[in-house]
Order: structure tokens, then C-alpha cells, then sequence
């Protein structure tokens, strides 16, 4: 017969063991766990907030009057993070805008888009110029900012 002490560490035990897995611990006492598991949790907790920031931006750039589409571009260390937003979502848009990273020279690592109401896209791009040419931020601004406004003038 198991008493109920040698269960209940025995359960105790299991959640440690399960903490240590999600939070991607390699910690082997108990009390190093749970400081991982604090640690996780903040960078949860910033990550969310940074979600939060970004969703209240796009929200007020919905709500602006503005019609024409907002670029930034920042620098990364081995290309750029492109961000894309338009009060207006116009099919054929995305397409626009991958076709200038192909003409740019840039790869697309990791994209995240959004078409439903309005437009929203944040790429980063990887540099896949060999030939030693140095692209800066403002030029991949330019580029971006030029083809959509083309493209947005052979729409109407």
C-alpha cells in the first residue's frame, strides 16, 4: 500500500518534471526551476506586451485618414525587417511588394501577412546580393514606397 505522502511527492515530482519542459530548463533542483520558470514567464509577459503595442498601433493607423500605405524598414544584422500597412487592403498588393524584394535582390525569411480589412505585412528579407553591393534601409524604403505607389497608380 503507497501512502499518501510518497503520492503526493510523487505528483509533486511530475509537475517539477513538466514545469522543467515547458519552460525549457535544464535545471535539476527544484528551486532552479522555478527561477527559470519566473524568467519564462517574463519573457512571456514582454512578448505579449510588445504584441499588445504593435496591435494598438495598426489600430490607430486604421483608424488615420491617410490612404497611402505606411514603410518602415529596419536594419537587422543580416537584412531588413520590411513592415507594410494600408488603411486599404487592394488585391495584388503582396504581390507588389514580393516582386520588389525579388527585384531588390532580397530573400524572404520569415513573413507575416495580413489581408482581411486592411493591409499589413511584416517580412524580413535577407540580402542575397554576392556581388558586394551594400544596401541601407532608406533604399529598400524608397523601393518598396515607389513600387506600391506605381503599382497603386496603374489600379485606378
Amino acid at each position: 500500500m503507497v501512502s499518501r505522502e510518497h503520492k503526493r511527492g510523487s505528483s509533486l515530482r511530475e509537475k517539477f518534471h513538466l514545469l522543467r519542459s515547458i519552460t525549457n530548463s535544464h535545471a535539476e533542483s527544484e528551486t532552479s526551476i522555478i527561477v527559470d520558470a519566473s524568467k519564462y514567464i517574463k519573457k512571456l509577459k514582454q512578448k505579449v506586451e510588445k504584441i499588445n503595442n504593435e496591435t494598438t498601433s495598426e489600430q490607430s493607423f486604421r483608424e488615420s485618414s491617410d490612404p497611402n500605405p505606411m514603410v518602415t524598414v529596419e536594419t537587422l544584422e543580416k537584412g531588413f525587417m520590411v513592415k507594410v500597412t494600408s488603411v486599404k487592403n487592394e488585391a495584388g498588393m503582396l504581390v507588389c511588394v514580393l516582386e520588389t524584394f525579388e527585384d531588390l535582390g532580397l530573400d524572404v525569411v520569415e513573413a507575416r501577412v495580413s489581408c482581411t480589412d486592411t493591409f499589413s505585412l511584416h517580412a524580413i528579407g535577407s540580402s542575397n546580393n554576392d556581388d558586394g553591393d551594400i544596401m541601407d534601409a532608406e533604399a529598400v524604403k524608397q523601393a518598396v514606397t515607389e513600387s506600391i505607389r506605381t503599382w497603386s497608380d496603374s489600379q485606378a
